[in-house]
């Protein structure tokens, strides 16, 4: 599966569990919420007012 923003942050973690880490750190405590389910990371990072750019580079992910 190929990892973007696009992707749900439950998919994410499915892929690379190592993400929570990352997650965490940039104050993304939900990661075990019910919206990690549906919310994608570009969606999750807009709520959180995080730059999706410095998030991606984090992941070692591209959108």
């Amino acid at each position: 599966m190929t990892l973007s923003a696009d992707s749900t942050i439950a998919d994410i973690l499915k892929e690379k569990p190592e993400a929570a880490d990352v997650l965490f750190r940039f104050g993304m405590g939900c990661i075990g919420c019910a919206l990690a389910n549906g919310e994608t990371l570009r969606q999750a990072a807009l709520g959180h007012g995080i730059p999706l750019d410095e998030l991606l580079a984090a992941l070692d992910m591209t959108d």
